[in-house]
C-alpha cells in the first residue's frame, strides 16, 4: 500500500488504558451483563415495543441495533420502533440455504428488503421486537450467525469476495475464516445460543475450513485476560469495535488502510501462504466539531511469517484490550492509541504479547479497487458473475428474481465491500440461461454499470439511522445523475470515486473518496476531496457546510480545471497536485 498513517487532524485527547480510573457506566454494564446476556434476556419477552437503553447496548453484540422510523414520527405519539439486524459472514460468503432463509424473513418479518453492507454482510431492517427471536433463531438454524456483527468486539472479517481457486485467493479466504473463529467470543457464544435458540449449543457455527485455535498464552499473562470463560476479551470485551481485513497483493477491494488490522497475504506460485504485510491503526469514524476525533489510515507494522499470523492478530487485539481508552468512547479506537503513543511504542509494547520476529514490509504491486463485476472464470467448468447493487439494496422484482435464481441453481452468494453481489459456482452449461434470467431482472450488462455509480457508496442514513443528520442512500441516485450531467457538460469521460454519508461516522468510508459528501446539516454536507481510485490516501475537508443545491456550481470550476489539464491524473491526484490554496480558490469561485 503506497500511502499510510495520515489523519484529518493532528490533535487527540486523553491516553489509552486508564487502568486506575473507576469504570464508566458502559464498562460496568458490560461487566455486569453475564457475558452479554442481561438485561437483554429479561427484556426480550416483555410486552414493550422497545428495549431499554442498557439492553440496547448489549443487543449490539448480538448483531442488532434498535431504531425508529423517523418518517413516521408524530408529536405525542410513540415512536415506530424496529430493529436492524446484521449478519456475520466472513469474507462475504453466504450459502444458498442461508440466503433463502433471510430473503423469506425479510419479506415476512422485515421491511421487504435486504442490504449488502460495506463489511460484506447482509443487513435486514424493520424487524419488530416481538419477532426478533424468531428471526435470529431462524438464521442460526440456517447455519448463519449475527453474533459480534456489532458491538465492542471484532466485527465481520473481510477478504476478497471473488471465489477464484487460483493464486493466493483461497488462502486469503481461509485466513479470514481462521481469524473470525479465533476472535469469536467464547462465553458470549453460549449466551447468544441461550437467548436465541433456547440454549441449543449444537448450533455452534464453525468456519467452512476448520482451523486450530491459538489459545491465549495464560502462562505468560499478557494475551490472557484473566477471565477463564472469555480468555481473550475478558468480561468487558474491547474498548470499542475492532475491524480486520485480509487481502492479496494488488487487490484493495477491502479498503485495507481503513482497518484496525490490515493483512496482505503473500503466497508462493502454488498458492501456499508464506506470510503477511501488516498494517495497524486505521479507522474512519469522527464527530463534527470535535477536532480530537479524526479519520486515519493505517501505519505499516511489518512482515510476519504465516505460522505466526494468528498469534499476531490475537496479540494486537489483546494490546488494544489493555491499552485502548475505556474512559472516553470517542477516543477508544486503536487508531487513537497509535496516534497518541506512536507506532514505535506500539511495536515495542506488542513485544510483551508477541514473541516472534516482525520484519520489514515486503514489496507490493500497485493496488487496485477490484470489484469483480460481470462474468469471470472461477475454476475449470465453473463461473461466477458480479452484479452491481447501488448501496447494496435488494428489493422488489430484483429481489424476487434473485431468490428464484438462487433457489433454482443453489448458488452460493458472496458480498463485496463495494456492496455488490457475486453469484458463484455456475456451471458452464448454465451461463446462457442464467444470463437471460439476470437480464430479465435488470442485469443486462452487469460488467458495465454507469461510471460514477460503479464504485459509489452511501450509508442508509434517514429514515432509520438515529445518528443521521441528513439524507444519503435515498438521494444518492439523484446526486449521481446530477454529477453525471455536470461531467457530460464539461466533457469528462473518466470515473471519479464518490461516497456519501448522512453523518460524520464514516460508515461508507467517505474519507477515502475523491469526492466525499459528509452530512453536516439538513441538506448540507462537508466536502472532502483528494482520495484515490485505489483507496490508498485519505481525503481532506474543504468545505464545512455545502448546500446540496450548490453541488454543481461548487464543483464545476474544479472539475473544469481538471478536464482542461488533460485529465491524465485521477481527479484525487489532480486535487493534491494543485495544492490546497489553489483548490480552495476554485471552490470559492462558484
Amino acid at each position: 500500500m503506497p500511502e499510510t498513517a495520515q489523519s484529518a487532524s493532528s490533535s487527540a485527547v486523553g491516553t489509552g488504558g486508564s487502568a486506575a480510573a473507576a469504570p464508566t457506566k458502559f464498562e460496568q454494564l458490560k461487566a455486569n451483563s453475564g457475558h452479554l446476556k442481561e438485561p437483554l434476556l429479561s427484556e426480550l419477552s416483555n410486552d414493550k415495543a422497545n428495549f431499554s437503553e442498557n439492553a440496547v447496548q448489549i443487543l449490539k453484540f448480538h448483531g442488532s441495533y434498535q431504531q425508529d422510523n423517523r418518517d413516521h414520527r408524530q408529536k405525542g405519539q410513540d415512536k415506530d420502533w424496529q430493529m436492524m439486524l446484521r449478519l456475520r459472514n466472513p469474507g462475504g460468503r453466504v450459502p444458498a440455504e442461508l440466503y433463502l432463509a433471510i430473503d423469506e424473513l425479510a419479506d415476512r418479518l422485515g421491511n421487504g428488503t435486504l442490504r449488502a453492507t460495506t463489511r460484506q454482510a447482509f443487513q435486514m431492517h424493520g424487524v419488530r421486537k416481538e419477532n426478533l427471536k424468531e428471526v435470529i433463531g431462524t438464521i442460526v438454524r440456517s447455519m448463519g450467525s449475527t453474533l459480534a456483527a456489532c458491538g465492542d468486539i471484532n466485527r465481520n472479517v473481510m477478504a476478497p469476495a471473488a471465489p477464484f481457486e487460483k493464486g493466493g485467493y483461497p488462502a486469503a479466504r481461509q485466513l479470514a475464516d481462521a481469524i473470525a473463529d479465533l476472535l469469536a467470543p467464547q462465553a458470549a457464544e453460549g449466551s447468544y445460543l441461550d437467548i436465541w435458540v433456547d440454549g441449543d449449543h449444537s448450533y455452534r457455527i464453525k468456519p467452512s475450513t476448520p482451523v486450530k485455535k491459538v489459545k491465549a498464552r495464560q502462562s505468560e499473562g499478557a494475551v490472557f485476560s484473566g477471565d477463564a470463560a472469555e480468555p481473550l476479551y475478558g468480561g468487558t470485551y474491547m474498548p470499542r469495535k475492532f475491524k480486520i481485513a485480509v487481502t492479496v497483493p494488488g487487490d484493495n477491494s477491502v479498503d485495507l488502510l481503513t482497518q484496525d488490522i490490515g493483512l496482505v497475504l503473500f503466497s508462493d506460485p502454488s498458492g501456499r501462504p508464506q506470510g503477511c504485510n501488516v498494517y495497524v491503526g486505521g479507522g474512519m469514524g469522527r464527530t463534527h466539531n470535535k477536532e480530537e476525533t479524526f479519520a486515519r489510515t493505517a501505519d505499516p507494522l511489518g512482515y510476519v511469517a504465516y505460522e505466526h499470523v494468528l498469534d499476531l492478530v490475537q496479540s494486537i487485539a489483546a494490546l488494544q484490550r489493555d491499552h485502548g481508552d475505556r474512559q472516553q468512547r470517542r477516543h477508544a479506537r486503536m487508531k487513537y492509541l497509535i496516534h497518541d503513543k506512536g507506532i514505535a511504542w506500539f511495536k515495542q509494547e506488542l513485544g510483551r504479547y508477541f514473541p516472534h520476529a516482525i520484519k520489514g514490509l515486503r514489496n507490493e504491486p500497485r493496488t487496485k479497487l477490484a470489484d469483480y463485476l460481470g462474468w469471470h472464470r472461477q475454476a475449470s467448468g465453473k463461473w461466477f458473475v458480479g452484479l452491481p447493487l447501488l448501496c447494496g439494496r435488494i428489493s422488489g422484482e430484483m429481489k424476487a428474481g434473485l431468490r428464484r435464481i438462487v433457489d433454482t441453481y443453489k448458488l452460493e452468494i458472496r458480498l463485496t465491500p463495494n456492496q455488490d453481489l457475486l453469484l458463484c459456482n455456475i456451471g458452464t452449461g448454465q451461463r446462457t440461461t442464467l444470463a437471460n434470467e439476470l437480464a430479465s431482472i435488470g442485469f443486462e450488462a452487469p460488467e458495465a454499470p454507469p461510471l460514477l455509480a460503479r464504485h459509489a457508496i452511501a450509508c442508509p442514513a434517514l429514515p432509520l439511522c438515529g445518528l443521521a443528520v441528513t439524507e444519503a442512500e435515498r438521494i444518492l441516485p439523484d446526486v449521481l445523475d446530477r454529477l453525471d450531467g455536470l461531467f457530460r457538460r464539461i466533457g469528462i469521460e473518466k470515473p471519479v470515486l464518490v461516497r456519501m454519508t448522512g453523518c460524520p461516522n464514516g460508515c461508507a468510508r467517505p474519507y477515502m473518496a475523491e469526492i466525499g459528501l459528509v452530512g453536516s446539516g439538513v441538506n448540507q454536507y462537508q466536502l472532502w476531496l483528494g482520495g484515490t481510485p485505489n483507496l490508498s490516501r485519505l481525503a481532506e475537508p474543504y468545505l464545512e457546510k455545502m448546500p446540496l443545491e450548490a453541488l454543481e456550481s461548487t464543483l464545476e470550476p474544479l472539475l473544469t480545471a481538471w478536464h482542461d489539464a488533460g485529465g491524465r491524473r485521477s481527479f484525487g491526484d489532480f486535487v493534491v497536485k494543485s495544492g490546497r490554496d489553489s483548490v480552495s480558490a476554485m471552490l470559492s469561485a462558484a
